[in-house]
């Protein structure tokens, strides 16, 4: 009789460790697709801001991909002022996404957040990147830092879908 007890709970416990694994790996996948709007292979121009005219101009490819069925979102920037290779995660202990960018200097870890249809990278509590979908079927990343109590633009990104 115990062995059937024991049995009963042993399969309960599988069935619940089973249960939540699938679940989290659903969530984890509808965190991910949030961001289908980044993906594609975009063309445009980046801008850097000084005193909120632009200082620096140039040409900007940028490629965005799923990798590792999904889990992952890589982001290979080509610009005439920058070229960085960035991995987006979504973590599900921490709720949150994890942005990893990769570039001649290093490497950085910012924790970011999908509000409002687009994703928000903090790199610290006065600097923001922010990634959207444009009116016309477009693509943007700008950057923002808070000087004097406002958002100021110092960077923008803007694409146009190449396929």
């Amino acid at each position: 009789m115990n062995y059937r007890i024991i049995t009963k709970y042993y399969y309960l416990i599988a069935f619940l460790l089973l249960t939540n694994s699938v679940f989290s790996q659903n969530e984890k996948q509808e965190k991910m697709e949030l961001l289908n709007f980044m993906v594609g292979e975009w063309i445009g121009t980046s801008k850097v801001y000084e005193k909120g005219m632009v200082s620096k101009q140039g040409s900007a490819y940028q490629k965005i991909t799923y990798d590792i069925d999904k889990s992952i979102l890589v982001i290979e920037l080509n610009t005439e002022l920058l070229q960085l290779h960035t991995i987006i995660y979504y973590d599900e202990k921490d709720n949150k996404y994890y942005y990893y960018a990769f570039s001649k200097r290093g490497v950085s870890r910012y924790p970011a957040e999908y509000k409002n249809g687009q994703l928000i990278v903090w790199s610290n509590e006065k600097k923001r990147f922010i990634f959207n979908r444009t009116l016309d079927g477009g693509f943007r990343e700008y950057g923002e830092q808070l000087v004097d109590g406002k958002w100021t633009k110092y960077f923008e990104d803007t694409f146009k879908n190449s396929q």
